[in-house]
């Protein structure tokens, strides 16, 4: 028994060394990655179309931990042949945080934590655009290389405040909370954006990272 428990120890000990030298080299590197979205919907002569760009920069500031910040847009447009219902441009700024343990070898478990704010307005109707949340989410990182990786993550929970301000009248605002949630529409302000069936935050995300 003595001899088994020396044996599991041994292991232990072992994968804890492995691990903390696997990641030991990340502290004090930057990377660089970007999330990219394109939704498209066409009915009759009705088209919808939704494009998101969020290039993200971060530094590991210990050998496990990484902090960084997106910033990008979001393009949301309804068409038809009598001309454009709503144009929507969002600007959009994304803090977060990833704490790393390594699974095994080149691969990672990562949880990230992130507070997306996004504002603009739909230029049609002049009806302005914010919301702000907070996002937590867990994923995996493979290192291809020590200068490239491949990363996917889903959200564990969720939580967003919309706030709609037309022109004229009173705004409104949406929340929304989520575990383990899948991208859905407030049909509120879907109807507000000309039904462009927008997800201004997405539950999955894949990509690739360069760590320099």
């Amino acid at each position: 028994m003595k001899k088994i428990f020396t044996l599991v120890g041994i292991a232990l000990i072992s994968l804890s060394v492995r691990a903390q030298d696997s990641t030991q080299g990340l502290k004090g590197a930057w990377f660089a990655t970007s999330q990219f979205g394109y939704q498209q919907t066409k009915t009759a002569d009705q088209k919808n179309t939704s494009l998101s760009v969020l290039p993200i920069v971060g530094t590991f500031v210990t050998p496990s931990v990484a902090v960084g910040a997106g910033i990008g847009i979001i393009n949301i447009k309804a068409d038809s042949n009598a001309g454009t219902a709503a144009k929507t441009d969002l600007f959009v700024i994304q803090p977060l945080a990833r704490k790393y343990w390594n699974v095994a070898g080149s691969l990672y478990f990562f949880g990230q934590a992130a507070l997306p704010i996004i504002t603009g307005k739909e230029k049609e109707s002049e009806l302005k655009v914010n919301q702000v949340g907070l996002s937590v989410s867990g994923g995996f990182d493979y290192f291809v290389t020590k200068n490239f990786s491949v990363e996917f993550s889903y959200d564990l929970a969720n939580f967003t405040s919309t706030t709609l301000e037309p022109k004229n009248g009173e705004k409104t605002t949406v929340t929304n909370f989520g575990l383990a949630h899948v991208a859905n529409v407030d049909p509120f302000y879907n109807t507000a954006l000309a039904g462009s069936n927008p997800n201004l935050t997405s539950p999955l995300s894949f990509g690739f990272k360069f760590i320099f």
